[in-house]
Order: structure tokens, then C-alpha cells, then sequence
């Protein structure tokens, strides 16, 4: 019999990419979407990308509700829970993603558990990690840091993923199903689109190139290739030390004027950024601007990432993030989401 494992959020990003490794890998995948009409758009793209979706079974299930959750879990072997609510404007209230984020885990790992699965793995983000007071200019970040949730520089999305990530670690353990549990911690995640699904993980490379934004803020974030990062988190599923541990998965370090200089280089007619934004007119303009506040906390800050350890674990090395990069640049202009002058 072919082992099932069920998928969370499958339309999204990453859930799509792992969701083709594990059919490569002759799993079978239940996936679990709002809305199931747009998980059968997703399958088409899939099957015209000359993905085989013969082995995937789609089931409506929202992390909002406990409805369906006790049948979706039913009969997997591992369960990859990658639903999270992620908005391309930051909400007003700071707080407003949490409920959602972390009773959607809440839900995943007490249905999962109980049906005995036997290792569920839970997409988190380097945002969990990386977001602390005093941290200084630059600094090299390992599994063992965690953002404060408190931090009042912080936005909704990193306080979302640590208080989910916190919750379900915290149940894993009162429950003795530690050794049960893995999570995943992404940089920002880039590559192809070839699914037409990228949404928000690509916005940033799509607003670049179609001149949305006139200047970048001096920001840098380790990137992952969503590939490597999907191939991260099947190994998780099966590597034995694994178990138990947050495994970061990014690589390189790049400024956004590090990326815009990368697509100049490949696309001369972008309408790409000519400068860096001052940090000051920045804080001024997220006044007005939602999306300027999830980086103000990070203006100025360099991180890097220690994730050495996962490539000994998973066997995965990331590629260059220049790779990931043009590769997000190839698909968006090849599905019509960038325009070229």
C-alpha cells in the first residue's frame, strides 16, 4: 500500500513544490485547501507542467474551524503542515494572525497525533528566529534563537509564527510526541513558479521589476530555493535526527540592492530600483504603506544563518541564491506578472 501523507494549504508556495516531491518520491498525497475549486486549478497547473496527479486526493479543510480535520488526518503516515495565514499587507492589530496560526497548528498536531502519525512536519520561518532587541547589525542565527513575540518593533506575521511555533513545540512536549514533531524555518523563499502560485513569496521580485518601488529598503534576508526547500522538508520526514529539531533552511544572504543588482544585470529594461530608501523617510512612509511595516524591524540588519547541521541531516545543499533569483524573474516574466519595457 502506498504511504499517504497529507499536506496543508496545498495551493500555496511551498506546499505546491513538496507536493511534486513526495509524488516523486511514490507517496500518495491528501491535501487540505479552503477552497477546493482552487486546489483543482492548482491540479490542472500541475498536470500541464507534466506533474502526475493521479495520486492526489484534495479535501476542503480550513485552520480556522475544526471541521474535517479528524478525517483529513485519517490513514497518513506523515503529515507536512504548511498552512499559515501570510498577507501581503501587515494588519493594523499585531496580534490578528495569531488565533488562526496557532489553533491551525493546535488542530494539525492533536488530530495528526491521534491518529498516529507518525511524524508530522510543521513549516515555521526564520522569522521565529531572527526578530530580537539588541541584536545588533549583523548576526549569525542558529536553531536554538527565537524571536521575541513582545518586541514591539515586530508585525503581525513574525509574531504569528513564533507564538505557533512556541504553541506547538510546547504541546509536543506535555504530549511526549517531541520526538514526533519537526520544524521547517525558511528565509525568504524564491525559485520558479511554475504553478502560478508564487503570491506573496515572490511580490517582492515582481514589485522590483515592475517598478512599484522607486527605491528598496536596506534590508537583507537568507534566501532558500522553494526546490531545496520543499526536498528539506520531505527528508525531515524520514531522517532519524531529524526528530525533535528546527531545521533552517536558507542559505545565502542578499540585500534587496544585492537582488535588484543581480535582475539588472539579466533584465536591463526592468524598471528596477536605482537606490536605497533612507531608513527615516521608510518609518515615514509606513504610515501610510502597510507593507513597509513588516521590514521596519529589520532596516539595517544583517542576518545569517548557521544551517550546516541541516545539510548533514537532510543531505540538501542549498543552491546559489542567484539561481533562485533569476529563476523567480524567468517564470514571473514568462507568466505575464512582470512586464518588460
Amino acid at each position: 500500500m502506498t504511504d499517504r501523507v497529507l499536506v496543508t494549504g496545498i495551493t500555496g508556495y511551498i506546499a505546491s513544490h513538496v507536493t511534486v516531491r513526495l509524488l516523486e518520491q511514490g507517496y500518495s498525497v491528501r491535501g487540505t485547501a479552503r477552497n477546493a475549486a482552487k486546489a483543482r486549478r492548482l491540479m490542472a497547473s500541475m498536470m500541464h507542467a507534466g506533474v502526475d496527479t493521479a495520486n492526489v486526493e484534495i479535501v476542503e479543510a480550513d485552520l480556522g474551524s475544526d471541521a474535517g480535520w479528524r478525517d483529513a488526518v485519517k490513514d497518513c503516515r506523515f503529515i507536512q503542515h504548511i498552512a499559515s495565514p501570510f498577507p501581503l499587507e501587515a494588519p493594523q492589530d499585531r496580534e490578528a494572525l495569531v488565533p488562526e496560526a496557532r489553533a491551525g497548528a493546535q488542530r494539525v498536531l492533536e488530530n495528526g497525533f491521534s491518529a498516529g502519525a507518525e511524524r508530522i512536519v510543521m513549516t515555521s520561518s526564520l522569522a521565529a528566529m531572527m526578530n530580537q532587541p539588541g541584536r545588533g547589525r549583523e548576526r549569525s542565527y542558529t536553531e536554538g534563537d527565537w524571536s521575541d513575540p513582545d518586541w514591539s518593533k515586530l508585525s503581525a506575521y513574525p509574531i504569528s509564527k513564533t507564538r505557533a511555533e512556541l504553541s506547538a513545540w510546547a504541546y509536543a512536549g506535555a504530549q511526549g510526541f517531541k520526538d514526533r514533531l519537526v520544524t521547517v524555518n525558511p528565509g525568504i523563499v524564491l525559485g520558479p513558479d511554475p504553478f502560478y502560485n508564487g503570491g506573496a513569496s515572490l511580490s517582492a521580485i515582481r514589485d522590483m521589476m515592475n517598478g512599484d518601488f522607486p527605491a528598496v529598503p536596506k534590508v537583507a534576508y537568507p534566501v532558500v530555493d522553494v526546490r531545496d526547500c520543499a526536498s528539506i522538508h520531505v527528508k525531515a520526514m524520514t531522517a532519524p535526527a531529524a526528530v525533535g529539531r528546527r531545521l533552517i533552511a536558507a542559505g545565502q544572504t542578499l540585500s534587496f540592492a544585492e537582488i535588484g543588482e543581480i535582475l539588472e544585470a539579466e533584465y536591463p529594461t526592468a524598471k528596477l530600483p536605482k537606490f536605497e530608501a533612507p531608513s527615516v523617510l521608510l518609518r515615514l512612509m509606513s504610515l501610510f504603506d502597510d507593507r513597509i511595516k513588516s521590514v521596519l524591524a529589520d532596516l539595517g540588519h544583517t542576518p545569517t544563518v548557521d544551517a550546516a547541521y541541516v545539510t548533514s541531516i537532510t543531505g540538501v545543499v542549498p543552491r546559489p541564491a542567484k539561481e533562485s533569483v533569476l529563476a523567480s524573474a524567468r517564470d514571473l516574466v514568462a507568466n505575464g506578472a512582470v512586464v518588460l519595457s
